[in-house]
This record gives structure tokens, sequence and C-alpha cells, in this order.
């Protein structure tokens, strides 16, 4: 359904870009930008601030394209391990390059890619290669012992002095990664430490969308962050610095918190004199919060949000990915502000789709998939799989049928078309024979050189964009990947598809 719009992204750039060009006068037109967040296609703040253009940050960089140079950081750890981007589906050295590639796009350049904590893992130095082949500029950086604790060392020819100083030209350089725990702060403050050997008073602040630290504490926007966050246990909490300082009460996360007294120190010994920040939240330039426009429409979205986010995470722990206590995490945050699943308007459906296919079924076995999908205008649609279609695919033709006015009883797809597929599975790959989303899409797309039927419902696909969806099994692959590209908001029940282990 679509909610009223939460969020003015111009008023935002206004006042984004003044703080910052700001700051970088305050540093005598040299500052290290750590940016956190997701610089392109930032999802979750989309979905929590309504109307939050998740391209607005690129947006702001374009404004400030003159002044600044781009630095890109990725851990070579999650190089290693393979690290997947969730809403892309896609590992996050392929995020890095996919980045660089979108920036360019916008007519901005990369000038340097950073492995951090670097320890020629195979996997990171075969992407060193590929990008320095490719005329990218790439540096690594050691992790350094002792740190962060271990100020003496760290900030000497042990620690900062012996990563290589990056060459920028530009008074603003923007410090990016593709996720937290990216190395960003440490490239920040390596940087520091090289310019101030060299005579150049730089300093160094922090972009972070969340939280919003002038929203509450509790603030449903806020807890969203939370609940986004619940696999690195960060919590939100009063900065207990600021409030020491300024006796004002703001919102910061517990590792900047907890790591400001050592940053302030290290600060202090790069610059050799008193840092100008008392708090984190000084240190912060994010103006997010002066962007909102409709507080209710945000707190409805971030609920939802809260609920989406719990889903994941349920999902997750059922394949392995993350622990049981992410989970108790992202139960707590639900029952604190009374949130139940079926809050969640697609579920229920989804469930009673299932139902109904068992219901029909007479007992015949099997595992019954139900799917449900809310359109912008409010409506559910359903769907639920049977022996020749996923439940996501019927779930999309569904959809396309009731937004191009066909029929239910008309086909959209040519026999023909399904047949080949289900013998080249059945017959050469040794494969069920159900189709899934992707081959559904490639079916239709097929279909519609021959019927405009199916040629309108090509067309009506791009209205999925944005809409929400709930499957009562966890997606197979091809499901999953065909509702990402289709940009439609999916959660599911911790449960799977298929009794088999191995599925292909």
């Amino acid at each position: 359904m679509t909610y009223p719009l939460g969020f003015d992204n111009e008023r935002y750039l206004r006042e984004q870009s003044a703080a910052i060009l700001e700051r970088m006068h305050q540093f005598n037109d040299k500052l290290y930008l750590e940016f956190g967040g997701k610089l392109l296609f930032d999802l979750h703040a989309s979905r929590v601030l309504p109307g939050f253009d998740p391209n607005v940050k690129m947006r702001l960089l374009q404004q400030l394209r003159e002044q600044a140079d781009i630095i890109l950081c990725i851990y070579a750890g999650d190089i290693e391990r393979r690290k997947v981007r969730a809403d892309f589906g896609i590992t996050y050295d392929a995020d890095a390059m996919k980045l660089i590639d979108d920036l360019a796009e916008r007519g901005l350049k990369v000038t340097a890619v950073v492995i951090t904590r670097y320890a020629d893992q195979p996997a990171a130095r075969i992407f060193k290669n590929k990008l320095e082949r490719r005329n990218v500029r790439v540096y690594t950086h050691r992790a350094i012992p002792g740190y962060p604790s271990d100020i003496d060392r760290i900030v000497g020819d042990e620690g900062y002095g012996s990563n290589p100083r990056i060459e920028t030209t530009k008074p603003l350089v923007v410090v990016t990664g593709p996720g937290p725990g990216s190395g960003k702060l440490a490239t920040c403050l390596s940087q520091l430490y090289h310019d101030y050997r060299q005579g150049v008073a730089a300093g160094y602040a922090k972009f972070e969308t969340f939280p919003i630290w002038n929203l509450p504490l509790k603030h449903p926007v806020n807890v969203a962050y939370e609940a986004a966050t619940a696999e690195m246990r960060d919590v939100n909490v009063i900065d207990p610095h600021h409030m020491e300082a300024y006796g004002a009460m703001t919102v910061n996360y517990n590792r900047d918190v907890e790591a400001f007294p050592v940053l302030r120190l290290i600060l202090e010994k790069i610059t050799g004199k008193e840092s100008p920040y008392k708090s984190p939240t000084d240190m912060g330039v994010n103006r997010a919060g002066f962007g909102i426009i409709d507080d209710e429409a945000c707190q409805h979205a971030s609920r939802q949000e809260i609920i989406r986010r719990h889903f994941r995470y349920a999902g997750e722990y059922m394949m392995g990915l993350v622990d049981a206590e992410t989970v108790e995490r992202s139960e707590r945050l639900m029952k604190a502000h009374h949130l139940v699943d079926v809050d969640r308007a697609v579920v229920r459906p989804a469930r009673l789709a299932a139902q109904d296919a068992e219901d029909k079924a007479r007992g015949h076995g099997g595992i019954f998939c139900g799917a449900a999908l809310e359109l912008h205008d409010g409506s559910i649609v359903t769907g639920k799989n049977s022996p020749l279609m996923h439940a996501a695919s019927s779930l999309v033709l569904n959809v396309v049928k009731v937004l191009a006015g066909i029929p239910d009883e008309s086909h959209l797809l040519d026999p023909s078309v399904i047949e080949s597929i289900a013998r080249l599975k059945r017959q050469v790959f040794n494969k069920d024979v159900s189709l899934d989303l992707d081959e559904t899409l490639n079916a239709l797309a097929i279909s519609a050189a021959t019927d405009p039927a199916a040629q309108v419902a090509v067309e009506k696909l791009r209205e999925l964009r944005g809409c929400e969806a709930h499957m009562t099994h966890i997606p197979p692959s091809g499901d999953e990947a065909g509702l990402r590209d289709l940009g439609i908001n999916l959660t599911s029940d911790p449960q799977f598809s298929s009794r088999r282990l191995f599925v292909r």
C-alpha cells in the first residue's frame, strides 16, 4: 500500500550539503569524511523513511564532485569468506566493483581502493590483481597489533606509519565501503596521521544515517536500525559524552560511544592538540532527521521494517547464517513495540493460501506453499504452489493479471513453452519440473512475442517495484532472485520448501 511521504529529499540535500561544507571549512579545507551506510541503493533508509530516495547520497556527492576524492575500503576477511550483501545477493567484493561502476556512470571516479587488514588472503589477492589490471589504484593496510588500545604503537611507525599514504588532491575525501567493518575509520586516521606528518592540518568527521541523533532513543526509526543490525549486537544509547559536555540528550550507538575515549586520544596524539570533539555526536554531520516531514508515516514504516527484519533473521537462522541470540534480539524488539508477525498485512493471506492448497490436495502429501503480495492500492493478491509452478511464480502471474485486467482463467504462458522448459528440467537436468519464478518470467517473455495479453502482463511487471510480499517458505534461489529483480520487499516464514537437504 502507498503510504504518505515522510521524507523530503530536497530539504535533506540542502541541510546535508551545508553541514559537510561547514565541517570541511572548519578543518582548513581538508576533511576525511567516513561515509557509513549504503552510498547507493540504501533500501533500508527508503523503507523506514517513506519518500527517501535510496540514491540521494549519490546526488549529494554529485553536488560536491568538484571538491571530493573518493576512497573505497573493503575488509580482506569479507572477501575471503565471500560475505554477501543480502539486498542484491552479491558478495562484498562484487558490490565494491559494482559501486565503482555505478559511481563512474554518474561522473564520479574512485581515487583508490584500500583492502584493510590484508594478510595475503588468496581471494583478497585475486581481487587486488583484478582491480589493478583494470587500472584501479589499490592499497593494502595490514592489521595493526594492539589496535585500538595500544595508542603509542598505533600512532607511530609500526601503526599508521606502516600504511602507505593515499594521494588525494581534493579538500573533501569521502571514505566509504560496501558494509560495516570495512576499515573506513582506520583508513581515515591513517591518512590523518600522514597528513600531519607532512604539515597538513586535516580533520575527520563521520556521516552515518542511523541512528538519527535528534530523534528519541526509542523512536521506531532508531529501533529499526537496531533490528537491522541485530547480528552485529548494535544497541542505541543516549550519548553520555554529549550529555556530560552539553547537558543535552542525543542518540548514538554503543560501538561509537564505547570507542570514543580511545578515538579522542588517537586524534589528540596525531594532531598534538586537544580534540575538537567532546562526544561521538559531535563527530557526526548527519542531517537526516531534518528531512522528516511526516513523523507518523516514518513510525509506521519503521514498525513494518522491524517485522521484516525479524522474519529475515528467523530464516537466516534456519539456514545457519546467524545465531540464536540474533533471533532472540529481534524477538525482543518485536515484543517491546507490541508487534506480532501478522501485523505485516501479507502474512496471514499467504498462510491462508498455503492452507487452501493443502485442503484441496486431500491428503496427497507434499509441502504446500502460499504467497501474498500487497499492491500499491492496498489490495492483496495470493498464489500457491502446484506440480507445474512455484508459489512465487503463481503469485506474480496472478498479480499481473489483476493489474492488466486479464481474467483469472486466462493462460499467460504458452503451454508449449512450459512443456519445453519442463522437458529440459526433467530429461536433461534431472530436476523437479515445477517452474521457479526466474523460469516463469523467461517463459512469460517468450510468450509475449506472440500473445498480446502476455505482452501487457510483461509491461505491468514494473508496477511491482516497492510492493510488499510474504511466502510461507524460504524461497529457493530462482524465486528469491526473481522477486529481488522485480524490486519486491519479500519476507518468508522460517520453513524450507523441500524436505531434501540438497536442492539445486
